[in-house]
């Protein structure tokens, strides 16, 4: 068993708050990852919780018992740092073994342990090799054995990846994630980067100035983030956030965009306008959600604008195109070779139903 508890948990320097009455439950054998921008305080977390920061407020209970006056060598926990922290004086062996010898494993041991998990991380070719001759993958893949020989009761990585190339960092997160999934560890994530964290988490913690944003899968994060901030920040590419007005007739109520672009509200959002006593509002739009009009002569049904394109991105499988919804720029995601840049007065269609609305101020999601 390994279920971790954090209780109002606060970290501060000085006068600065980087954890602010943090509350998390984290399930035996769960893999979380923590995300948020720079300075969001997700590092220090989870330097809290190996016990490498004090805590100025609240509770780590582990299993039920409390970690805040426990030593970090004595928590059970093996850290995965960013910058490797391998020692260049010794073999990958040794790096990999060195944490059983400081724990009097007998060699014997300590020799069965090193083979295995080098195998496991295809590292038994290189054993004899100090650092400065592995590539940084190898380096990295060694980081991860040294933790892996602990057999910690909780795995915590603090942006292992960052400092690989794109293709290794696919590769690396995948590796990782299928160990985590074979060993079945609690695990703890720390990255900036969103396609990391929907790629590898059971839950995502989005974090933003030291407080929790939003907790949940990456589909709900994805599709119901709970205010503009987790909209934006999750996804690739990032949601549309465009000001609008609501506009009510006869038929219902629309949303005005301005420049004599305005779209048709279904009628459950309309409503959820009018419970907040709104009259603007910012309206978030995934790339998916924005679509070339199949039927370009077709009468206008209230979810058709037209629009030039600014820019197309082609990105292989799909292009995504820049064009205009009142005084912002969205982005559309089309087939590729469906559009060009510069084409003019080009007719696209908006999934209604999957609008997003947010508050002008604060930024809360209204539906």
């Amino acid at each position: 068993m390994a279920e971790l508890t954090l209780r109002g948990v606060e970290k501060r320097f000085g006068a600065v708050e980087a954890v602010r009455a943090l509350d998390l439950d984290i399930a035996d054998g769960e893999f979380i990852v923590l995300v948020g921008p720079s300075g969001c305080g997700k590092s220090t977390l989870l330097r809290v919780i190996a016990g490498l920061e004090e805590i100025s407020g609240g509770d780590i209970l582990l299993d039920g018992r409390s970690l805040n006056a426990v030593a970090p060598r004595d928590r059970d926990m093996a850290m995965v740092f960013q910058d490797y922290a391998l020692y260049p004086h010794m073999t990958v062996a040794e790096n990999l073994g060195f944490a059983l010898k400081m724990r009097d494993v007998p060699g014997q041991e300590i020799e069965r342990n090193v083979t295995e998990v080098a195998r496991m991380l295809e590292l038994d070719m290189l054993l004899h090799r100090k650092p400065r001759a592995l590539s940084g993958g190898q380096r990295q893949r060694v980081a991860l054995g040294r933790a892996l020989i602990r057999n910690p009761k909780i795995f915590l990585f603090d942006e292992p990846l960052s400092n690989l190339d794109a293709k290794l960092r696919v590769g690396m997160r995948m590796e990782i994630r299928k160990l985590q999934v074979s060993l079945k560890t609690t695990s703890i994530y720390v990255t900036h980067d969103q396609i990391e964290a929907m790629t590898m988490a059971d839950r995502i913690v989005v974090l933003r100035h030291g407080e929790v944003q939003q907790i949940g899968t990456p589909i709900e994060i994805y599709q119901r983030p709970v205010n503009s901030f987790v909209g934006t920040f999750i996804g690739s590419p990032p949601m549309s956030l465009l000001p609008a007005s609501l506009r009510a007739d006869e038929e219902g109520a629309s949303l005005d965009f301005g420049e004599g672009q305005q779209i048709r509200l279904p009628k459950e959002r309309a409503r959820a306008l009018e419970r907040a006593g709104v009259a603007n509002v910012e309206v978030g739009l995934r790339a998916e959600h924005i679509s070339i009009d199949a039927e370009p002569s077709g009468a206008n049904d209230g979810a058709v604008f037209a629009s030039d394109i600014v820019l197309v991105e082609e990105h292989g499988a799909d292009s995504i195109a820049v064009v205009r919804l009142g005084s912002r720029e969205a982005m559309a995601r089309v087939k590729p070779g469906a559009a060009h840049t510069g084409e003019t007065a080009r007719r696209f269609r908006v999934d209604v139903g999957a609008l997003h609305l947010f508050h002008p101020e604060t930024g809360a999601s209204l539906v």
